[in-house]
C-alpha cells in the first residue's frame, strides 16, 4: 500500500470518527420531547347505543266530541308511568330514538254529554320513533330536538256507562325537545318533553250506538337516567 493510499484511508477514518462523535453529542443534547411517541387517544370511541329509563307524566288534552250531539266534549285521566327509550347515534349529532311504555286513560263525557259520566277506560301502547339533532358544543350539557311518528294501540277497552267502547288505533306526529347532562363518559341525567298529535276515532254504545273523535294529543314529560354504552 502506498503512502498516498495510507493517508487517504487515515483521513477517511478520522472524518468518520468525527461524524460519529458529533452525532452522539447531538443525541445527548436532544430533549425527551424529541423522541416522544405520538400520544394515543385517551378516550375510546363510544358505542352508538344509548338507553334511558324515565318517569313519564302523560298529560292529555281534554277535547273531543260525539258525532251528531251539539256541545258534546270529552276528558281523559292523566297518568305517571315508567318508560324506556333506546337511542342509536348515526353521527355525534344525528340519532334516532324509540320510546316504549304503556299507560291507561279513563274517558268521561263532558259538556252536553256530561250526564254519561265515565264512558269507559282503555289501555294505551304508544311506541314513538323520533329523529333527533344533538348539539355538541356545550360540554357535559347536551340539548337536542326531534321530530317523528307515533302509532298508538288501544287495548283492553272497557265500557263503564257505555255497554261497549272501541277506540281505533291511530298514527300521530311527534315533536320533542330535551337534554342530557353527562356526569361521566357513560352516565347522565335526562329531561325530555314530547307533544303527540293524536286524535283517534271511537265508537260506543250508551243505550244507542254513537261515534266520535277523541282529541287526546298528550304531552309526555319525562325525567330519568341516561346510560351511553
Amino acid at each position: 500500500m502506498t503512502k498516498t493510499s495510507t493517508r487517504r484511508i487515515s483521513a477517511l477514518a478520522a472524518a468518520t470518527a468525527f461524524l460519529l462523535i458529533g452525532q452522539a453529542a447531538g443525541a445527548a443534547d436532544m430533549t425527551p420531547v424529541d423522541y416522544a411517541a405520538p400520544e394515543a387517544s385517551s378516550i375510546a370511541a363510544q358505542s352508538p347505543w344509548q338507553i334511558r329509563v324515565r318517569g313519564l307524566g302523560v298529560i292529555s288534552q281534554d277535547e273531543g266530541h260525539v258525532n251528531g250531539i251539539a256541545g258534546s266534549d270529552l276528558s281523559y285521566s292523566d297518568t305517571v308511568i315508567p318508560e324506556l327509550d333506546i337511542t342509536y347515534y348515526f353521527t355525534d349529532n344525528i340519532a334516532a330514538e324509540l320510546i316504549l311504555g304503556t299507560t291507561y286513560a279513563n274517558v268521561w263525557g263532558e259538556g252536553s254529554v256530561a250526564g254519561l259520566g265515565k264512558i269507559g277506560r282503555t289501555w294505551i301502547l304508544p311506541p314513538t320513533l323520533t329523529l333527533q339533532y344533538h348539539f355538541t358544543d356545550f360540554g357535559a350539557f347536551k340539548p337536542y330536538v326531534g321530530a317523528g311518528l307515533n302509532y298508538t294501540i288501544f287495548y283492553n277497552e272497557d265500557g263503564a256507562n257505555a255497554a261497549d267502547l272501541n277506540i281505533d288505533n291511530a298514527f300521530g306526529a311527534a315533536l320533542q325537545v330535551g337534554f342530557d347532562y353527562m356526569v361521566d363518559e357513560h352516565w347522565g341525567v335526562n329531561f325530555d318533553v314530547k307533544k303527540i298529535f293524536l286524535e283517534p276515532d271511537f265508537t260506543a254504545n250508551v243505550g244507542a250506538d254513537v261515534s266520535g273523535k277523541a282529541k287526546l294529543s298528550p304531552w309526555l314529560v319525562g325525567a330519568g337516567v341516561t346510560y351511553r354504552f
